[in-house]
């Protein structure tokens, strides 16, 4: 266990020096903090702790993009990352390349599975990702020395498994038919499905919906009465017009159904002869289906005797 703490606490040194070396510049003699401080860290624990490295990896003009002190983010990233145990790429820049990789991506900013190849590498995306899955993810790093179960995207399942469609609280609205049209109309305030408005849950997977922001319940976009716009997926998140719809492809059950109407448990009696009438049409139609088939073999059979 002390070998583990020891990692995580280096994990987090290595988070926040670079940025202290950034304030602090060159150090008399023409060495940074950073060398000085987390160089020796790095030494005393390589291959045993987790790097976690937030925002974009700028390539172009050999990374020229971003420096921090007297290195670029490239630099750091191969030097860093590649003496940890395990990376961990949090938020959606870091993920894929998020905001500065959108068209026409001057700097090439790329995710940190472009940089580093040959790591154990776990992606949290997100515009912000969700604190607690990051916490997740290094709190099982350092009490059991596992990475979580990840996707074919390098995702924890855990966390994005299921699209926020799936566990949407106006998903019962989508199976309704119940859309907002436009912000501020009748539907949109009593909290009606965003779908028609461009909402991206459909195809974004996060637990948004499971997972409450900084302990907040309703403190992510569907929450306040705005669409998901997909920030932490690829080719959706500041890529897909921000109000065009998208396709919804297997749709499958929510865990839980938010209940539209307070009362449940019963069945009402409209509803029943609603099932009554679905059902006896189901049967009178398979009852046509089969005399039409029945006579057509009749028919089949005169026929035949005709000819013989």
């Amino acid at each position: 266990m002390k070998t583990k703490t020891v990692a995580l606490a280096v994990a987090m040194a290595v988070l926040v020096l670079p940025l202290l070396a950034r304030r602090s510049g060159p150090a008399p003699g023409g060495n940074t903090m950073s060398e000085g401080v987390y160089g020796f860290t790095m030494k005393a624990n390589d291959g045993k702790y987790i790097c976690v490295i937030e925002g974009a990896i700028p390539v172009k003009e050999d990374g020229n993009f971003c420096r921090i002190a007297d290195k670029t983010a490239l630099e750091l990233t191969k030097e860093i990352g590649g003496r940890a145990a395990a990376i961990i790429a949090i938020g959606s820049c870091a993920s894929w390349g998020g905001v500065p990789s959108a068209s026409p991506n001057p700097t090439g900013a790329v995710g940190v599975h472009e940089v580093l190849r040959n790591k154990p590498i776990v992606n949290i995306p997100g515009c912000p990702a969700n604190p607690y899955n990051l916490l997740g993810t290094v709190l099982q790093f350092a009490t059991f020395g596992t990475l979580p179960a990840l996707d074919d995207k390098g995702r924890p399942k855990f966390a994005y498994a299921r699209v926020i469609h799936d566990d949407c609280p106006r998903r019962p609205h989508f199976d309704a038919g119940r859309f907002v049209q436009r912000y501020g109309d009748d539907g949109a305030r009593q909290g009606w499905c965003l779908y028609k408005i461009g909402c991206k849950g459909p195809k974004t997977p996060n637990n948004c919906s499971l997972l409450s922001y900084v302990d907040t319940v309703g403190a992510w976009p569907i929450g306040v009465g705005a669409q998901c716009f997909g920030c932490s997926e690829k080719g959706i998140g500041f890529t897909a017009p921000l109000f065009s719809t998208i396709d919804v492809q297997g749709p499958t059950p929510p865990a839980m159904f938010t209940p539209i109407d307070p009362q449940s448990g019963t069945i009402s009696p409209v509803a029943t002869g609603v099932a009554g009438l679905v059902g006896g049409a189901l049967v009178g139609a398979g009852l046509a289906y089969g005399a039409k088939l029945s006579k057509v073999d009749s028919a089949e059979e005169a026929h035949e005797e005709k000819k013989s």
